[in-house]
């Protein structure tokens, strides 16, 4: 009865195994809700564990929590995959590392859990390396974490940074985009997207840091617990704004399931 009268879920009952479903039932009350954690499973070929990961971390919020200029930046075609592809805020529990640690204390224990640290991530990501160095008139550059995101076909280049975000990493990134781009990226890959993951941000600094950066920029916080700050209620969207942000983004929550079921 849960799915049967509902047009949203209905036609994806037999997309994930009726464990998978009781789980995100149990979990989540609302329709799109459901079909966020359904289908992602679906395209990740998420475990029963990871399902339950990803839910304790609420994947769906911070998804549509998200801040980014990829809107503006970003062609029609990629856009949806691409809102997909970033949180507003990334759960690194699994590193057990202490509340003071260093950046690269943090790059350290990301490096040494990759494979969680790409689920965390949400799917697609690929890993290329760490510290990638990139050359400009004799001076070095290094990309803290340089990934690739394969339906995007695009490099994804992450900062990491133990401190409030500040308008100056935007630019920094705008930079490591360029050089990637002329002296990396592939002629048939599409241009680099960038993710800066700091300890924290204040989103009206983020959202003016963006506002004129003309390469595709997500900004997101990090936490070493299982849980959404309470500090974030007051900016979770009206129903009518969650709407038309899971309408942005139906297109690739539509694409094709991954690997068995």
């Amino acid at each position: 009865m849960e799915y049967s009268t509902n047009e949203i879920l209905q036609p994806l009952v037999a997309e994930i195994s009726w464990a998978k479903h009781l789980l995100i039932m149990s979990k989540c009350k609302d329709a799109h809700e459901r079909l966020f954690y359904t289908v992602q499973t679906r395209r990740h070929n998420w475990t029963k564990s990871v399902l339950a990961q990803q839910l304790k971390a609420r994947a769906y919020e911070s998804t549509v929590l998200a801040q980014s200029n990829f809107t503006d930046t970003l062609p029609a075609p990629q856009l949806p995959a691409a809102v997909l592809a970033l949180r507003d805020e990334y759960t690194f529990g699994f590193l057990g590392l202490a509340a003071e640690h260093s950046e690269y204390e943090l790059e350290q224990a990301l490096l040494g859990n990759v494979r969680r640290f790409l689920i965390e991530m949400g799917g697609d990501f690929t890993f290329i390396g760490n510290q990638y160095r990139l050359e400009l008139e004799d001076q070095e550059y290094f990309v803290d974490l340089l990934l690739f995101h394969r339906e995007l076909q695009c490099l994804v280049a992450v900062e990491l940074k133990i401190t409030e975000f500040r308008p100056e990493y935007a630019g920094k990134m705008n930079f490591y985009l360029s050089l990637l781009n002329d002296k990396v990226k592939k002629s048939h890959e599409q241009p680099s997207i960038g993710i800066i993951i700091c300890q924290s941000k204040q989103r009206t600094v983020v959202e003016f840091a963006l506002r004129d950066v003309n390469k595709p920029i997500g900004v997101a916080t990090y936490t070493l617990t299982d849980t959404l700050p309470a500090e974030l209620r007051p900016f979770f969207p009206s129903n009518e704004e969650l709407v038309r942000r899971l309408d942005a983004v139906t297109a690739a929550l539509q694409g094709p399931a991954v690997g068995p079921r």
